[in-house]
């Protein structure tokens, strides 16, 4: 062993020359953390250690030169990392999810060894300054600039230099405020030829989308939702490697072009809540790989049976919701046997429902409130076959006819379609409120105010445990209050007011905070905290009164059945409404 001595001992030196970071990476992180308001004790924890690849939220590669810093969710707090662009090897920067402000020093986007740039959901804020066409062409792939605080107009000269850009987000995403670009989408952006994805949502990006948007042929993702562009899709045609496409939240006008069928890739389309009209192209069936249509608050009219839904195998979500599509519901749709959610409402179909709905053996949704859908007792039926169905709204629809049978409800085990809050004020509802309204376990809100209601409350609603709000007003519902109301321990609102009730109000529980304006209008109530105080012989007669009453109430028709099941009134809380 004696004679490998020597080297053993040269082999050891270097080792150890090559087991730490260099002196300018250490100085520019420690720098950079000495410049910041709060640190959150890192400075404390890196100055203990020499060696900066042993700190915390830093990386090396196997020359010993920090190629990751990564301090996102740290509480960061103070001005941008300008320091951290003199580390000659890092690639990856990520300060996302602090409180960093200032503006974004453009020498980290200019760098010559960053290439993924993550500073998002910070307060970087002011405008993001331009790079001169004549600067060195940067290596950045990812730039990451979202839920910032950046205004002024989006940069156009800077992506001349970017040419190595593959994902651009400089969009909101979540709740700490919104950047506010204005201006177009600059047509400098084609020489990005590597951009893949594009995220600029959220902004106040206008005009209308220049022919140089549709020529970046490389984007697979697009999202440019909720800013202020018109103009038409002309020219989408070219995107012909586009996976995602959004642009829902603007103010495009025309119709959906022709060429929409060359995006053969194309898995979620999001058109919603614009301006656009006209009717589907029959080459949207040629987007054999959709996932989602989102078409919903448009103008669109015509048949949708003019698309062939049975060549788009993988449809899961189909939203035409207020539109002015006519005709019947297309056969087609129901060759989508993979589709979960199905959302018609608000739009001019006619006729029945098909009987090959029992083929969407994955359907869960299904809305066609506020149509000209007939039959409703066959409707129902075939809708007893869809087992995974587990929200149904079919109100405003099978006008003039008669209410069917109660066994017609058998079936439907699995409905879960009311959501937290159920409005089904100012109807002109008749008959008694159903004790099955007591299986709405989740429901928070409960509004059947101004409609004609009679019979007792059912003691079945003092299960709703959950309950915060009730509105009973302006009905004509006789008998007690039910004693087990005092079990509603989230009632916040409680209104039972111009209704024929009658007896003691159950001076108990949240009941007794309640303004008198919540009983006005019963004159056969009585109670401490309203004029008319009880005497014994009221409160006798209304104990035998209400236990008549329920024995009633048990054989009455159920008139009402389950009004809110057909969504005669709003429901909220659900998939953004009907």
């Amino acid at each position: 062993m004696a004679p490998f001595g020597p080297a053993l001992l040269i082999l050891l030196y270097l080792a150890s020359l090559a087991t730490s970071c260099t002196e300018q990476e250490r100085s520019s992180l420690l720098q950079f953390i000495t410049e910041l308001s709060y640190d959150s004790g890192l400075s404390g924890s890196w100055e203990n250690t020499k060696d900066c690849c042993k700190w915390e939220g830093i990386t090396c590669g196997s020359d010993m030169t920090v190629t990751d810093v990564f301090l996102t969710s740290s509480s960061l707090q103070g001005t941008s990392p300008r320091p951290l662009a003199t580390s000659p090897a890092c690639c990856n920067l990520n300060l996302s999810h602090n409180f960093l402000s200032g503006s974004l020093p453009m020498e980290l986007v200019s760098s010559k060894s960053i290439v993924i740039l993550d500073v998002s959901f910070n307060q970087l804020n002011g405008d993001l300054q331009e790079l001169q066409s004549s600067s060195p062409v940067s290596f950045l792939q990812v730039l990451n600039i979202s839920s910032d605080l950046f205004t002024g107009r989006f940069p156009s000269t800077t992506w001349e230099v970017m040419k190595s850009l593959v994902v651009l987000n400089a969009s909101n995403n979540s709740f700490t405020g919104y950047n506010q670009f204005s201006g177009s989408i600059p047509p400098e952006l084609t020489n990005c030829s590597t951009l893949k994805s594009l995220h600029a949502g959220h902004n106040k990006l206008g005009g209308t989308l220049q022919d140089e948007l549709f020529n970046i042929t490389s984007l697979a993702h697009l999202f440019l939702h909720n800013n202020q562009f018109e103009g038409s899709l002309i020219g989408i045609g070219n995107l012909t490697n586009l996976v995602t496409l959004d642009l829902g939240g603007n103010a495009l006008r025309g119709n959906i072009p022709e060429p929409i069928g060359e995006l053969k890739r194309l898995e979620e389309l999001h058109l919603d809540d614009n301006s656009m009209s006209g009717e589907l192209p029959s080459t949207l069936s040629k987007c054999k790989n959709l996932i989602i249509i989102d078409l919903k608050s448009n103008d669109f009219s015509g048949e949708l049976a003019k698309v062939s839904f049975s060549k788009i195998p993988n449809l899961k979500i189909l939203d035409v919701v207020w539109n002015n599509f006519s005709g019947t519901v297309p056969e087609s749709i129901y060759s989508c046997s993979n589709l979960t959610a199905l959302r018609l409402s608000s739009n001019r179909f006619h006729g029945q429902l098909s009987e090959r709905i029992d083929n969407l053996k994955s359907l869960s949704f299904l809305s066609i409130v506020n149509n000209s859908v007939t039959n409703i007792t066959r409707a129902l039926q075939i809708l007893r076959s869809c087992r995974n169905l587990t929200t149904l709204l079919i109100g405003k629809n099978f006008m003039d006819e008669a209410m069917p049978e109660d066994d017609t409800f058998n079936g439907f085990e699995n409905l879960q379609c009311f959501p937290k809050t159920l409005n089904l004020g100012n109807n002109n509802l008749t008959g008694v409120m159903p004790k099955e309204i007591g299986r709405l376990k989740a429901l928070l809100s409960l509004n059947l105010s101004s409609n004609k209601l009679t019979g007792a409350i059912p003691q079945s609603i003092c299960d709703l445990t959950n309950l915060q709000k009730v509105d009973l007003s302006g009905n004509h519902l006789t008998g007690a209050i039910p004693t087990s109301v005092k079990n509603l321990h989230f009632l916040s609102q409680f209104n039972i007011s111009s209704n024929d009730l009658e007896g003691p109000i159950p001076f108990v529980g949240q009941l007794s905070t309640f303004p008198t304006s919540s009983f006005d209008g019963n004159p056969e109530l009585c109670g401490p905290m309203i004029a008319h105080h009880c005497d014994s012989a009221e409160t006798i007669l209304s104990k035998k009164q209400t236990a008549e009453k329920e024995e009633k109430d048990e054989k009455a028709i159920f008139v009402i059945a389950f009004g809110a099941f057909f969504c005669v009134g709003v429901l909220y809380d659900l998939f953004e409404l009907c």
